[in-house]
């Protein structure tokens, strides 16, 4: 019985260490696969490094405003009598727009006219009798000052009426009328708005930390989205003396020439400054950068060896040092060598030593001033 217990006992053995001679073989077969597995490569577009004259800019988003803007309104209330203006239209300093109706201060006018000349008659008789003796100075005194009531009554009257003369206060193109004939309007309603278009000034906003590198004079360049061929140059006129203690951006003034006055107030644009002389720089569609907190890095297409000695096409990622944007590119300050091979599309399924094809047939967009479709 003992005897066939131990044999039992041993033949379990026997085959569990076989069982166990099998799987280690088979495990380490799997890990010697596994060791020689290259992944497929990744298609990727690349790009030839090429170092570039980068200009010294500072860009920001602006606002078209005007050097003189205001909304004309009626001075005092009136029925409208008269209607000068077209919506649109140019026109001078001092052009009557509207014209209010004064039939009631001509009246009141007629009557104090009559009164000033009745008061001036007077005023002359007292006189030829003061200096006879026969009035005394008191009297001639009260004749004079109704004599000059009368006439600032008069003056009063004629202010009044051209105060319902409503005119341009200054030179400009005016926006959309906004009354009509025979409307009544209150004392404040508004007229027309009136825009000096020519010059205009652009008002955009820098980090407190970049305002050193700007002075007055500085040269601006603005485009307008939508307006094709829209670029204007002016020059930085006028710094904010305040800093917004919600952004710590400092307002910039810059004025500009704005002859054909396709530049209007209130429309959206993007400023350049320019800040001097540039910088030699490596410029990368946007689309090859890896951005990553510890570091942003490029992926550049070297040729390797695998585990198996076999040559093939990978990257190596490299930590890079970044500059200014513009359009669609990138400067790449340091890190980057040219003449390297750069992927710029696909960088955020590689890794080290991932193998790569290269497909050049369709590029990233890579422009320093882009013109999308739809602007």
């Amino acid at each position: 019985m003992k005897k066939r217990m131990i044999l039992t006992i041993g033949a379990m053995l026997v085959v569990v260490a076989a069982l166990g001679l099998v799987k280690f073989f088979q495990i380490k077969t799997a890990i010697a696969q596994g060791s020689s597995f290259q992944p497929p490569p990744e298609a990727v577009t690349t790009t030839m490094a090429r170092q570039e004259y980068w200009p010294a800019e500072l860009s920001a988003i602006g606002s078209v405003a005007a050097v003189q803007g205001v909304t004309v309104s009626a001075d005092m209330p009136g029925i409208v009598e008269k209607i000068t203006f077209t919506s649109g239209a140019s026109i001078r300093k001092g052009d009557l727009l509207v014209q209010l109706d004064t039939s009631q201060e001509h009246a009141q006018l007629a009557a104090a006219e009559s009164q000033r000349r009745l008061s001036g008659v007077n005023l002359e008789r007292m006189r030829g009798l003061r200096q006879k003796g026969v009035v005394s100075q008191a009297e001639f005194d009260k004749i004079q000052a109704e004599s000059q009531q009368a006439s600032a009554g008069t003056s009063e009257i004629q202010a009044t009426i051209e105060r319902k003369r409503i005119r341009a206060p200054f030179s400009g193109v005016l926006g959309i009328r906004q009354v009509n004939l025979g409307q009544y309007l209150n004392a404040g309603d508004p007229v027309v708005s009136l825009q000096t278009l020519d010059p205009i000034y652009v008002n955009f906003a820098v980090p407190q930390q970049e305002l050193g590198k700007l002075q007055v004079g500085a040269v601006v360049r603005v485009t307008a989205e939508g307006l094709e061929g829209m670029a204007a140059t002016g020059k930085v006129t006028a710094f904010d003396s305040v800093v917004d203690e919600s952004t710590r951006n400092v307002q910039v003034q810059a004025s500009f020439a704005n002859p054909q006055g396709r530049l209007r107030p209130g429309m959206f644009v993007e400023a350049k400054v320019l800040l001097g002389a540039g910088q030699s720089a490596v410029s990368l569609p946007a689309s090859a950068i890896n951005y990553a907190p510890y570091g942003n890095s490029v992926f550049i297409v070297e040729n390797m060896k695998g585990p198996d000695g076999k040559p093939y096409r990978g990257v190596r990622q490299q930590v890079v040092k970044l500059g200014g944007s513009r359009g669609d590119q990138v400067a790449v300050l340091t890190g980057l060598k040219p003449g390297e091979e750069v992927v710029t599309s696909g960088v955020f399924k590689l890794r080290p030593g991932a193998a790569v094809q290269v497909n050049n047939e369709i590029q990233p967009a890579n422009s320093a001033e882009p013109k999308p479709e739809d602007s």
